[in-house]
This record gives structure tokens, C-alpha cells and sequence, in this order.
């Protein structure tokens, strides 16, 4: 009767203490978050009979109402109320009761108190399969892998939890292979799983799985009679999205009887990734409960295709129902503007930001930076960096990226020597400013000053590392630079490939591209390595094997061609002399490919059919094109009318050569050239003469390449 006593005089105590706020998690549904809030313990609920004074309550009575109290703690992370039930239970002497040990575990592994949890945990005489998933739920939420590993290697009898929680643990920690390994252990054992086990399974599979998963884990679902729950179902759709399979996905999206708002989200987003924004958006007016997180992935898949106006609309929208955007909408519309120097509702953003309290936040403060200085507003970047927090390093990279991007180096150079410390975005955003600025002598110097740093370089950086080698045309230099990325084990991916590719084409070396191009060849994800080798083929003169490579891309059906290979393909075509391939191609790209010609890929064709000796359908075709001619295009044509002596389109070239650029030394040169071929001496002599009067010169041709 004493102890009840005592029980009660505690925890009215305990019951007192102020209401704690939880986080607001920014990207889970609202409506989840207002039901897990309203879901929460209340202890008034879990002990109102200690609390009745008229009961007699015994020790046997009060023990669940003291592992209730604890579940509370646990689920409310208070952890100083937790240690006083602690207290009481260790004097009142009932700590050896299983269940009341298994919640003190439970709440330290929670609140994060792992050695107090496993202190508790070791004390134990009698520990059961529970006492062991609580400690191991506490290793893998806070890190401690290895102890995970130890202790579930240990347990005498691993069940549906024990399995799961490793599973759903590893796949937090980013070990996605290791939780499919423990899967496959799973079923060999014959554990049988539940919908939990298998909706960690395939969000393990979503990251390392190739496209054949979807099938297998979708076949499994619908075996262990599981695909009718929400949360295996939501995970399905987006592992058929992430593989692009989005019309598989939307067959089990509409096969939900109830899908929640995080179902929508999932299917939403997955057409948003894709560019479908019209499907998008009608999918998203059709949402029954619209969370920020739906507005935003509609909004993103705007930004992604650059329809920035129907973003910004679309905000507009979401305001007026009253839903608040949260740090992660206001980043993607601020970067947007930026992208697309639309200045006026980027300021309008930028007030926003501020009055939400959201400039508090590094990451925001940094992408103002690059707003500003995206628009060429350097000053303004200039203010915004003032404000900023010294200490972050993104807010200085941002700084550094906008001089860069204004073209004003020196400036970059001088805020890189000023920072408190570099990382290995400041080095790469330096070394690909020399590099884009021409400078690609100090690029590799400051790139060699990195590796005697200590940091390590990314592929980000050895991309423009090569880009500078390449403008050299150094070889050994590029040999080097590849040796080092395999010694140090840097990512080969698509870009860091195609600049692999591209470094050796134009070094000379395009035996040693070709060997790159069939090493990476089965894992391309990208059309840049497939641009690189047929343009780099083209470069060289190897026409036919060109053109068999773009064979190959087109038989692809996750990857297209784009602009930069159709430059490559009619510069294959040009050395080869295929003019009906060529004209072909070039009439395939807007009517198969969507890809609307440039005046590049013109002066390609003027060049093919110049090189053929077909100058009055060259010229037919620049009078077509959708816009002007530059130098190159009227320079092509004349040098192919020299070559086949037709004076009469060879002065109309140069003379509209001259309306582009009426200094042009190299055109006069070849005009004259054309009137001696065709032993017009005095017309020759005639623009010879000019030339000297008007002082014009012919710039020297070099080489890089020794």
C-alpha cells in the first residue's frame, strides 16, 4: 500500500511536465503527420488508475500502467521523465519484470542513449527475441551497424522482426545490398515475411535493382497475397517510376482501392521526373487531399522542363488555398528563376523566403547567392554573401560559381583565397573556371596544388581536368590523369566517360577512346558518351564506324540522340561524302527525334553538299533556314566553290560574308584564290590590293596536337 502510494505521488509529478513540441518533418504528407500527431500517448489516458485514489492498486496493477508510461516517453522522446520512472522502478524493485526492462531499452535506444540502452540491455538475467529487436532497432537508427551485425548474429532465435528490422535498418544507412543480402538469408531460413519486410525490400531494390526487379518483387507481392496493401503497393509504384516503367506503374496505382496522399505523391512524382507534366497535372487535379508536397513535385516537374512561368502559376494557386510552400519549393523556384534570369519573381521569391524565416537555412542563403549572380546581378550576389553565414562553405562556393559565371575570374581567384577552408566543390568550381575561360594551363596547376592539399578530387573535377587536357592536346598528361582516376578508385560515370573519350579524340588517340567507349558501353544511362565517340570517330575521319555507333544508339530504347549527335553523324557524313544519308539524317531529326536544327547542324549540310560539288541546292538551303548566316555558313560555301571553281555563287558568298563580317581576312584570301584558279588575274590582284589598303590580315592556322 506504501509503494501504491508512492506511485501515485510520482507520477502526478512525472505528468506535469510541459508539452513537447515535435519537428515537422518537410517531406511526408501533412495529413500523416496530423494523424500520427493525434495518435500520440497521453499519459493521463495510460495511468488515470494510479491516479484514482479510491482504488487499491497492487504492484501487479500499477507495473502496466508504468510500461505505458514508459511507451509514452519513448514515442514523446522524453528522456529526463523516462530516467525518473527509472528511479522509481529501480527502488521500488520491480526493474526484473521483462516487460518493464524490454520499455527502459526501448526508451533509451529511442532517445538515442544506445550505451545506456545496451548498459540496460547486458544487466538483464532473462532477455527474450524482444529485448534483442529493441537494441538492434537502436543500433541501426543511430549508425552502430556493426553492433546490429554482432548482436542479430548472436540472437538464438531470429523471427519476421528480427529479420525486418535489419532489413528496414541497413536500407536507412544506405547498405542497399546488404538489406537485399539479409532478404535472401530470410527466405532460405523459410521466415515468413510480412508487408513491412517487403516494402523495405523493394525500396532497397529501387536503388540497386536493375528493371527485371519490378517483375520478381511485384510476382512476390501478389504470391504472399500482399499487393492490395497501400504500403506495398506505394513502394511498387515508385520502383516501376524509377525504371520509367510508368505504365506498369499507373496499372497498380489504379488498382489501389484507397490510395493515401502519399500514393498520389508517389505516382505524381514519377510522371514529373519523366517531363510528363501534362499527365502531371492531371493526375494532380485529381487528388482528393493536396499536401505541399503535391503542389511542389507538380511545381518541380515544371522547373524541369523549363516552363517556369506555369511553376510560378502554380504557386500562385497553392497560396491562395492558404497551404504555406515549404524551404525545399522555395530553393527549386528561387534556382529556377535564376536558370532563367527571370529577375522580378525571383525577387518577389526572395521576399518570401525572408518572411518565412526561411533565409535562416545555409542551403537557401547559398542559392540567393546563385539566383543573382545567375541574372548577372554580381552586386547583389555580393550583398547576399555579406549576410551570410561565414562559417558555411556553400555560401562562398555560390560566390565563387557566380564570378565564374560572369566571366570575371580574377574575382573568383581572390574570394577562393580568402575562405576559412576548401572543399572539393571550391577547387573543382576554380579548375573548370580556368578551364572554361581558356586558361587551361593554371587549371591543371591548381588542380595539382588540390592533390598536394589532401583533398581528393570528384568526377566533377576530373571532368574539367580532362576538358583542359584536351584543350592542350597534352596526351601524356591525359594518360596520367586517367591512371589516376582507376588508382583512386574515382566514379566512372557518363560524364567522366564521354570527357575520358573526348580528351583522347582530340589528343589523337582515338584507338585509346574507342577502348574507353566498349568499356563503359553496357552501363550507359546518357547519350554524352555516345555524342563523345561518334563525334570524336567523325573528328578522325572513321566515318563508317561513326555512323555504325549511332546505328547501335538508335536500336536503344532508354536513350536518344540529341543535338550534339546529329553534329557528330553529318560531320561523319561529310568526310564520307554520303549526301543522301546526310540529307536523310538531317530530315530525321525533327521528324523522329524532336531535335529542331541549329545553325550548326546547317552548316554541316552546306558543308556536305558543298563537298559534293552541289552548290546551288547549298545554297537553296541557307536561303530556307529559320535564321541568318553566320560566317561559318558563307565561309563553308565559298571554300567549296573555290574547290570546284564556281566564281559566280563564290563572290555571292563572299560578298554576303563581307555584310557579316566585313574585315575578314581569311574570305578575301579565298576569293582571290577562286579568281586565280579561274585565271581572273586582275580581279585576283584587285582584292590583294584591297586587302593591303584596309590592312586586313589572315590569322595564322596552329596546332595543339606535337
Amino acid at each position: 500500500m506504501i509503494i501504491a502510494s508512492k506511485t501515485r505521488s510520482l507520477l502526478r509529478v512525472l505528468i506535469a511536465f510541459p508539452s513537447i513540441s515535435l519537428p515537422q518533418p518537410k517531406w511526408v504528407s501533412t495529413s500523416t503527420i496530423i494523424k500520427t500527431q493525434s495518435q500520440l500517448p497521453r499519459f493521463q489516458d495510460h495511468q488515470s488508475a494510479l491516479f484514482d485514489d479510491k482504488v487499491d492498486t497492487k504492484k501487479s496493477d500499477y507495473e502496466p500502467a508504468l510500461v505505458s508510461a514508459l511507451k509514452s516517453c519513448s514515442s514523446l522522446l522524453a528522456v529526463s521523465q523516462g530516467q525518473q520512472l527509472h528511479c522509481f522502478i529501480f527502488k521500488s524493485g520491480i526493474d526484473s519484470n521483462i516487460f518493464v526492462q524490454n520499455s527502459l531499452i526501448n526508451l533509451y535506444a529511442k532517445c538515442g542513449f544506445i550505451f545506456d540502452a545496451r548498459k540496460m540491455f547486458d544487466s538483464c538475467s532473462h532477455l527474450d527475441s524482444v529485448s534483442c529487436n529493441i537494441m538492434i532497432a537502436g543500433y541501426v537508427k543511430f549508425g552502430y551497424l556493426n553492433n546490429a551485425w554482432e548482436l542479430f548474429d548472436k540472437m538464438p532465435h531470429r523471427g519476421c522482426v528480427s529479420y525486418t528490422t535489419m532489413i528496414m535498418g541497413l536500407a536507412h544507412n544506405n547498405c542497399w545490398r546488404e538489406a537485399i543480402e539479409v532478404f535472401r538469408n530470410m527466405k532460405y531460413a523459410g521466415v515468413a515475411l510480412n508487408e513491412v519486410t517487403l516494402a523495405s525490400v523493394i525500396s532497397a531494390y529501387s536503388h540497386v535493382g536493375g528493371s527485371g526487379t519490378c517483375q520478381m518483387l511485384h510476382s512476390l507481392s501478389i504470391k504472399l497475397g500482399l499487393e492490395s496493401l497501400n504500403l506495398v503497393s506505394t513502394n511498387l509504384v515508385h520502383l516501376y517510376c524509377i525504371h520509367s516503367s510508368l505504365d506498369s506503374a499507373r496499372i497498380i496505382f489504379d488498382e489501389m482501392t484507397d490510395p493515401n496522399t502519399v500514393s498520389w505523391n508517389v505516382m505524381l512524382n514519377g510522371y514529373s521526373k519523366a517531363g510528363l507534366v501534362v499527365l502531371a497535372r492531371e493526375l494532380f487535379e485529381r487528388i482528393p487531399n493536396k499536401d505541399v508536397v503535391s503542389w511542389g513535385t507538380v511545381t518541380d516537374g515544371y522547373v524541369q522542363v523549363e516552363m517556369i512561368d506555369e511553376a510560378l502559376s502554380l504557386f500562385r494557386l497553392m497560396l491562395q488555398t492558404g497551404l504555406a510552400p515549404n524551404e525545399v519549393m522555395m530553393v527549386d523556384l528561387i534556382s529556377a528563376c535564376g536558370k532563367s534570369m527571370v529577375i522580378i519573381e525571383g525577387q518577389q521569391l526572395h521576399c518570401t523566403i525572408q518572411k518565412l524565416g526561411f533565409d535562416c537555412y545555409d542551403f537557401m542563403q547559398a542559392t540567393i547567392i546563385y539566383f543573382y549572380s545567375a541574372c548577372q546581378m554580381i552586386y547583389l550576389a555580393c550583398s547576399q554573401f555579406e549576410v551570410s553565414s561565414k562559417s558555411h562553405l556553400s555560401c562562398w562556393n555560390a560566390l565563387i560559381s557566380g564570378f565564374i559565371r560572369c566571366g570575371r575570374i580574377d574575382s573568383a581567384q581572390h574570394i577562393f583565397n580568402e575562405m576559412p577552408q576548401r572543399d572539393v566543390f571550391a577547387w573543382s568550381s576554380m579548375i573548370s573556371g580556368y578551364s572554361q575561360n581558356g586558361q587551361a594551363d593554371l587549371a591543371l596547376e591548381l588542380f595539382k596544388k588540390m592533390i598536394d592539399s589532401g583533398i581528393k578530387p570528384n568526377e566533377v573535377t576530373m571532368v574539367s581536368v580532362l576538358s583542359s587536357i584536351a584543350t592542350l592536346g597534352n596526351l601524356k598528361e591525359g594518360k596520367h590523369a586517367h591512371e589516376y582516376i582507376l588508382t583512386n578508385s574515382i566514379v566512372i560515370n557518363d560524364n567522366l566517360s564521354a570527357a575520358l573519350m573526348d580528351m583522347y579524340a582530340k589528343c589523337g588517340s582515338i584507338n585509346m577512346a574507342l577502348e574507353v567507349f566498349y568499356q563503359i558501353q553496357d552501363r550507359v544511362s546518357s547519350v554524352s558518351p555516345y555524342n563523345a565517340i561518334i563525334c570524336g570517330l567523325a573528328m578522325h575521319g572513321h566515318a563508317k564506324l561513326s555512323l555504325k555507333i549511332f546505328s547501335d544508339l538508335q536500336k536503344l530504347v532508354f536513350i536518344e540522340p540529341n543535338s550534339i549527335t546529329f553534329i557528330g553523324v553529318l560531320t561523319a557524313c561529310c568526310h564520307a561524302g554520303l549526301v543522301e544519308e546526310g540529307k536523310g539524317y538531317f530530315m530525321s531529326m525533327k521528324s523522329l527525334y524532336k531535335v529542331e536544327p541549329s545553325i550548326k547542324h546547317y552548316g554541316c549540310m552546306v558543308d556536305l553538299l558543298g563537298r559534293a560539288g552541289r552548290l546551288e541546292e547549298a545554297v537553296k538551303l541557307i536561303w530556307r533556314m529559320p535564321m541568318k548566316a553566320d560566317v561559318v555558313i558563307w565561309g563553308t560555301l565559298l571554300a567549296a566553290c573555290r574547290i570546284h571553281g564556281n566564281v559566280e555563287i563564290g563572290e555571292m558568298a563572299a560578298e554576303c560574308l563581307a555584310g557579316v563580317e566585313p574585315f575578314h581576312g581569311a574570305a578575301r584570301v579565298l576569293l582571290s584564290n577562286l579568281y586565280a584558279d579561274a585565271e581572273r588575274w586582275d580581279d585576283a590582284f584587285l582584292v590583294r590590293r584591297q586587302m593591303q589598303s584596309e590592312r586586313m590580315m589572315k590569322s595564322p592556322g596552329s596546332s595543339g596536337v606535337v
